[in-house]
């Protein structure tokens, strides 16, 4: 039995009736474009609102993005954490990079099929992306160190938020080790603050300033 959307608007109860729609949506266009294109695990199809919305919409419990910012998502994979965030802030835009091109196809086809003008994407490697964002997001797609490599000089110098311009990213389990290297500021997130099941009692938003 698959997760009601029901659970994104308990957490998000100010969306609009498109904005409802269009999370609505995603289960089905995922469920499409995943049986021809493995973006997401088969055993998490279950849990879709849970392990890839909701996840995706923790950063917007620890950052909400203002009207006009410019967000990137490196290795969005099938559009995650960028699609559902791009739903969520219509007046932001959202940058989405992968360098495998198929995943990038699944995300232009989602994003179309949702209407969202607000998303780009690019087929690339992140270290060649040579434009400055206030935000650059991420979930996982490897440790800080080798991800601060790919972003060096990429976040604007101006900040226009609460926190300052720099990296969102969602990480789970220890992350001692992993960032005992990052020189930079840093702050971590706790999202079972935010969603208190089981599925978040590890899980966290990591905020490395630029």
């Amino acid at each position: 039995m698959k997760e009601n959307v029901s659970l994104i608007y308990t957490h998000f109860p100010d969306l609009t009736d498109i904005q409802k729609q269009q999370f609505a949506d995603l289960f089905d266009l995922y469920q499409l474009w995943n049986s021809q294109i493995n973006v997401i695990s088969r055993k998490d199809t279950e849990h879709f609102y849970e392990r890839h919305v909701l996840h995706s919409l923790g950063i917007a419990k620890v950052q909400p993005f203002k009207p006009g910012a410019m967000v990137l998502d490196i290795g969005t994979g099938g559009g995650f954490p960028g699609i559902p965030l791009a739903v969520l802030f219509p007046e932001t835009k959202f940058t989405l990079v992968d360098s495998i091109g198929k995943k990038i196809k699944v995300v232009n086809e989602v994003a179309e099929a949702l209407g969202l003008e607000n998303v780009k994407t690019i087929n690339d490697r992140a270290e060649n992306i040579l434009v400055s964002y206030d935000f650059i997001i991420s979930r996982a797609v490897t440790k800080m160190p080798d991800f601060l490599k790919w972003v060096k000089n990429k976040n604007k110098k101006k900040n226009q938020h609460e926190l300052k311009n720099g990296i969102l990213y969602l990480k789970g389990g220890d992350l001692k080790e992993e960032m005992s290297t990052v020189k930079q500021k840093k702050r971590y997130y706790n999202l079972h603050d935010h969603f208190p099941t089981d599925f978040f009692e590890t899980k966290m938003v990591v905020h490395v300033e630029a």
